[in-house]
């Protein structure tokens, strides 16, 4: 089912001072810095040079549940995000092997990309993000990370 790992997303309460660590100490090179306004979070986006991505998330809206989660566990580890080549496939595959999907249909995610949640419940308390990586169903994204995003935050 999966195709590879996509990126592992990190949280934290100072989305410009974690890009800075990441960059300073690191050498990543954030390329895409991206507002979801239905996920309540501000992302920023670095690609790594032998494939995947680190993605940093910040929430600017308390109600979300990304905030929600900051609060009770702090900055740290959020998500494990792995690609699939067909994601409602992938989704039914998981329901039809007992895994709680937290979305019942693909929502978009950064770059335009579907994407959906498993429950952590029943994937050994990692929260579990699949990633759409079909290139037919994502046109506009090229290479992952090439651009930063028009709708920076």
């Amino acid at each position: 089912m999966f195709e590879r790992l996509h990126h592992v997303g990190i949280l934290t309460d100072d989305l410009d001072a974690a890009v800075a660590m990441y960059e300073q100490t690191f050498g990543a090179c954030f390329t895409r810095r991206e507002r979801l306004h239905s996920q309540g979070v501000d992302v920023a986006l670095a690609s790594l040079p032998g494939g995947g991505e680190v993605e940093l998330l910040r929430p600017f809206d308390p109600e979300s549940g990304v905030a929600r989660y900051l609060s009770r566990h702090g900055p740290g580890m959020h998500h494990v995000a792995f690609g699939v080549p067909d994601l409602p496939a992938a989704m039914a595959e998981c329901a039809a092997k007992g895994i709680q999907l937290i979305d019942e249909e693909p929502r978009i995610g950064v770059a335009g990309m579907r994407v959906a949640f498993l429950h952590p419940r029943s994937t050994g308390r990692v929260l579990i993000e699949l990633v759409e990586t079909s290139p037919e169903r994502h046109p506009d994204h090229g290479a992952e990370g090439a651009a930063v995003s028009a709708d920076r935050a």
